[in-house]
């Protein structure tokens, strides 16, 4: 039997050979590997370290590198960081420790938290190492502002160049969960803060543009923009001002977060520019527009065109037509972010973003305005109203109202009081006013129109009215005091104007015993003025003859009572 074996082995020597060599290329190609991954690991960590710091001109760290040759090249890698580059001498912004040494960044510019990708072992010598995805973790940019960047590379960095062997080629890059921050260094600014929940950019190149899909999440309104676009290439000299354009969708943005305000919002929109700079256009729509003190809801419309400052936030705005109900009106200003502070009295002011528009109404319908200030949905007064105004909201936890101040001026044409009772006695006034008492006591005039103008001021949900002319055909009322926005409570007095002599007002046998009175009412020899005050609420508005001013300004009173002394409407 052993005979038979060893006759065997001698005649297929060539077989034992062949299975030899195999066995012994397997131990190699063992080893092989082992020493290739081993060698690898520091091999591609350095490729990748060298690649970025020729890129960015900065110093870059990466904490820890592995690398697994199975199924292809996978790699993984954690603690990332790239910093910009030395600051300008002399000059110090948010970033920097001037006290160590003057201009060293104390943020990283980029930091990756982890990041991994996988690629075939496909490699030719000069040609790239083309990955298709690399996925990030923990992403955050932090651009330091302007000032940062006021110098040029060091020859050191000048004159690095790409000659390193092995370089990478990335198709795609996908991140969940990003932070991308805009420092500046203007006084009294805080800077720009961007939550990236989800980004994905393709066709990565250092030369080019690449294009971007983003997930963001608005902090307040609470929301969430999607966003796409072109970005770069990216600006090694000063990455703020990298090329950005694309278009955005902001979606469900509550707007009751804004105390004295509802509504959802929704806005698409286009911009473009630099990280830093950036021109936006865009629209709004508020469906369900509404003050939370009244509740009735109103279409509220914007179209606007904004220039934003990156670095902070600031905006103006250039202008915005907006649409509310059926009215169209005009803004122009800006939205500044303000720091929290003190008053020189000592008082401390919140931080947030201060509002400053002038705010412009022509051809608007009065009903839109003053149904927003309605529980009930029913306007006081109808007219066509024009606007000019300028506009503050300053920062805080108060209600927006009692945030608001206004100032500026307004008039209304055409105008009628929907209170069926108001309107009629607002017609008897006209036709009284016109020597016409007969037609009045018939009812007729209820469909005259009025008109009224005055300049205004409003503070802590107080509009003080300081000139109010109200005019009606026959008679002008001019009048002074306050208007509650909330309470609708009214506080006026002034004087009240007719055509027509006391005595023909009233009109009758009455009328011709009021004769011997009429010379203690006119004013500039004809017609009638007496003095009256306006109060109660908007919807039950009291008016009255004011006696005691008629006795300081006629010294022939004739007397605390007189025939027909109210004005049309309740007396007090």
């Amino acid at each position: 039997m052993t005979a038979k074996r060893t006759g065997f082995w001698r005649r297929h020597r060539a077989l034992k050979w062949a299975l030899g060599v195999t066995l012994l290329a397997l131990i190699a190609l063992g080893v092989g590997v082992s020493v290739a991954l081993h060698n690898a690991e520091p091999i591609l960590r350095a490729a990748i370290v060298e690649g970025l710091e020729q890129h960015f001109h900065a110093r870059v760290e990466l904490d820890s590198f592995h690398v697994s040759l199975v199924d292809g090249l996978r790699a993984e890698g954690k603690g990332l960081r790239i910093w910009p580059p030395p600051q300008v001498q002399g000059i110090n912004a948010p970033g920097t420790n001037a006290a160590s040494e003057p201009g060293t960044p104390t943020r990283p510019l980029i930091q990756i938290a982890e990041f991994r990708f996988h690629t075939p072992l496909r490699y030719k010598l000069g040609e790239p190492v083309k990955i298709s995805v690399v996925e990030l973790k923990g992403l955050d940019i932090d651009v330091p502002p302007k000032t940062h960047f006021a110098h040029r590379p060091s020859p050191e960095q000048a004159g690095k160049s790409g000659t390193s062997l092995l370089r990478f080629e990335i198709e795609n890059i996908t991140c969940n969960g990003a932070n991308l921050t805009l420092e500046t260094d203007k006084p009294g600014k805080l800077p720009l803060e961007f939550a990236i929940a989800h980004i994905k950019l393709t066709h990565v190149r250092p030369d080019k543009p690449m294009q971007f899909d983003a997930e963001l999440t608005n902090p307040r309104p609470a929301g969430k923009i999607l966003t796409s676009g072109s970005m770069g290439p990216w600006s090694v000299e000063d990455p703020g001002e990298t090329p950005v354009a694309g278009s955005y969708r902001f979606e469900h943005a509550d707007l009751s977060v804004f105390k004295g305000i509802a509504g959802i919002l929704q806005s698409t929109g286009k911009y473009e520019g630099v990280l830093r700079d950036l021109v936006v256009d865009g629209q709004t729509d508020t469906p369900d527009f509404r003050l939370t003190s009244f509740g009735t809801t109103l279409p509220l419309h914007t179209e606007f065109h904004a220039h934003v400052d990156g670095t902070n936030g600031d905006t103006w705005l250039q202008p915005v037509n907006a649409t509310l109900g059926q009215s169209h009106f005009t803004a122009e200003g800006e939205v500044v972010g303000v720091q929290p502070g003190t008053t020189s009295h000592g008082t401390a002011t919140p931080g947030g973003h201060e509002i400053a528009l002038y705010v412009k109404v022509n051809g608007g319908r009065m009903e839109d305005f003053l149904r927003l200030a309605s529980k009930n949905g029913t306007a006081l007064l109808t007219g066509t109203l024009a606007l000019k105004a300028k506009l503050e909201i300053l920062p805080g936890p108060a209600p927006v109202d009692q945030r608001m101040k206004l100032n500026g001026s307004f008039t209304l044409e055409d105008a009628q009081f929907t209170n069926t009772k108001i309107q009629s006695e607002v017609g008897a006034l006209s036709l009284r006013g016109q020597g016409l008492p007969k037609e009045a006591r018939l009812g007729e005039g209820a469909d005259v129109r009025s008109a009224m103008q005055s300049d205004f001021t409003m503070a802590f949900a107080v509009i003080t009215l300081s000139d109010l002319e109200y005019t009606v055909p026959g008679a002008e009322i001019d009048l002074q005091g306050t208007y509650g926005v909330n309470s609708g409570l009214l506080s006026f007095t002034g004087n009240a104007k007719t055509e027509a002599k006391i005595s023909e007002m009233v009109g009758g046998w009455k009328g011709a015993l009021l004769k011997p009175a009429d010379r203690f009412f006119e004013k500039d020899g004809a017609g009638t003025e007496v003095p009256i005050h306006v109060e109660g609420t908007r919807e039950e508005p009291v008016f009255g003859i004011d006696l005691g001013r008629m006795r300081h300004t006629h010294p022939q009173n004739p007397g605390p009572q007189v025939p027909g002394q109210d004005t049309p409407g309740q007396s007090k």
